[in-house]
């Protein structure tokens, strides 16, 4: 069995993609648009949507994820999760920063009793992630 996570972004996916790729090494391995959806009479897409990302599916590491513009309400929030991110010592700070910037931090990363660095931030797209170092 296998779970992955499938986020909406509101109509923010590409621009996240893009920062995701730049700041975390995450690679695009499928994108596809509304416009490249064949036709459906019982389900034509928003006027507007045509360049917007239907589906995508991203690797980090060893996880592959997808994503999706949803459909483009920038009031909706994602609420009642978060991703967990476990990296290296050399570069886990790095990513909690990447994550940080234009974003919130919610706990500072630092040693924890369960950890030696655990830190938790909402980016800028409004996506929760936990940083943590692996166990020794």
């Amino acid at each position: 069995m296998s779970v992955q996570p499938y986020v909406f972004f509101n109509g923010r996916c590409e621009e996240a993609l893009d920062y995701y790729t730049e700041k975390l090494g995450a690679e695009v391995l499928l994108k596809m648009r509304y416009k490249d959806a064949p036709p459906d009479p019982h389900n034509p897409p928003r006027a507007g949507l045509e360049e917007k990302i239907m589906h995508v599916s991203i690797k980090m590491g060893s996880t592959v994820w997808m994503a999706s513009d949803g459909h483009c309400d920038p009031a909706a929030k994602m609420e009642g999760f978060a991703l967990s991110l476990t990296a290296e010592p050399a570069v886990a700070e790095h990513y909690f920063n990447a994550l940080a910037d234009g974003g919130q931090v919610t706990l500072p990363f630092q040693p924890t009793f369960w950890s030696k660095g655990f830190g938790m931030v909402l980016d800028r797209f409004g996506l929760m992630w936990m940083v943590t170092l692996p166990e020794d």
